[in-house]
C-alpha cells in the first residue's frame, strides 16, 4: 500500500501549491491513499467547508487537522458530515467530530488517525491512552495503520513513535512546520519522521510573515499574524506499506521549493 502525506498547509499560498504540484507527485509516486494536513488552510488558521472539500477536488483522500481546528465557527456545521476530515482523537468526549476514518484500498482498509501531543499545547486528553486504544481498536481489522501525531516537541513525538513502532504502519508529525531530517523505519517495521513540514510560504516564519514575528519575538508585545507571500514550498512524506504485514518498507521526504524544485 502506498501513502503520500503532505504537511501542513497554510493558506491561498499552501493550497495553490497543493492544487499545482500534487498531480505531479500522484503521477510519480502513485499513491493509493494521499492524506493531506489542513488545519492551517484558511488565511493561516482552521478550515472552511469550501477549502476541504477543494482538498479533495486536488486528489486528498484525508484531511487532518490540528490545534487549530476550531479556529473558524463554521466548522461545527459541517465536521459531523464529513467523516473524511478528522480532528484529534484526544479531545474529550463529546467534541463535534471524528479522530479517525477509514479508506478502502483494493479490499484493504486502512485507518487514519490523528491526534495531539500535550507539551506546550493545549491541555486535553492524554494522545497516549488515546492512540493505545485507536490503534489496538483498529489493527483486530487490518494491520494498515497511518498516525498523523500534531505536536510541538520532538521528544513527545519521538516518544510515540516508539509507543507505537510494530502497531501502527506509520508515525508522522506535524504542527511545527519545519522538515525534520529523520525519516526511518523503526525497528517494529513503523515508518517515523517527526515533522512532515508545510505547504505554503517559503521565506516566511512557520508560514507568517516575518516582520511581525520578529517584532513580538523582540518586544514581546502583541502582534496580528498575516500569511507570507512570495515564493512557496511543499513538504511530503511517501511511504510504501508491505501489503501483507502492514509493517513499512520504506519512507521517503519530499521537499519541493526554488532551491529543491521538482524534477520530471
Amino acid at each position: 500500500m502506498r501513502l503520500l502525506f503532505v504537511g501542513d498547509v497554510v493558506g491561498r499560498p499552501g493550497r495553490n501549491m497543493l492544487e499545482s504540484h500534487l498531480p505531479q507527485l500522484k503521477k510519480r509516486y502513485k499513491p493509493q491513499v494521499t492524506i493531506v494536513n489542513g488545519e492551517n488552510a484558511a488565511s493561516g488558521k482552521g478550515i472552511t467547508e469550501k477549502i476541504y472539500k477543494s482538498m479533495l477536488g486536488f486528489g486528498a483522500q484525508v484531511v487532518t487537522l490540528g490545534n487549530h481546528t476550531w479556529a473558524r465557527n463554521d466548522i461545527f456545521a459541517f465536521i459531523n458530515e464529513e467523516p473524511n476530515l478528522i480532528r484529534p482523537i484526544n479531545y474529550p468526549p463529546g467534541v463535534p467530530g471524528n479522530g479517525q476514518t477509514s479508506v478502502n484500498v483494493n479490499g484493504q482498509e486502512l485507518v487514519v488517525i490523528n491526534a495531539m501531543g500535550r507539551i506546550f499545547m493545549e491541555a486535553i486528553d492524554s494522545p497516549f491512552q488515546a492512540l493505545d486504544k485507536a490503534v489496538d481498536e483498529a489493527r483486530k481489522r487490518t494491520p494498515f495503520v497511518f498516525v498523523d501525531f500534531h505536536g510541538e516537541a520532538t521528544s513527545e513525538k519521538q516518544a510515540m513513535g516508539w509507543f507505537l513502532d510494530g502497531r501502527a504502519s506509520a508515525v508522522i508529525g506535524t504542527h511545527t512546520h519545519i522538515q525534520t531530517a529523520d525519516e526511518r523505519i523503526l525497528p517494529g517495521g513503523t515508518a517515523y519522521l517527526t515533522d512532515v513540514g508545510m505547504t505554503g510560504p517559503y521565506d516566511g516564519i512557520i508560514g507568517m510573515e516575518r516582520d511581525e514575528v520578529m517584532k513580538k519575538m523582540q518586544t514581546a508585545l502583541p502582534a496580528k499574524f498575516e500569511v507570507a507571500q512570495g515564493r512557496t514550498q511543499l513538504n511530503a512524506a511517501f511511504m510504501d506499506i508491505d501489503d501483507r504485514t502492514g509493517n513499512a518498507v520504506k519512507i521517503e521526504r519530499i521537499l519541493l521549493n526554488e532551491d529543491h524544485p521538482f524534477a520530471e
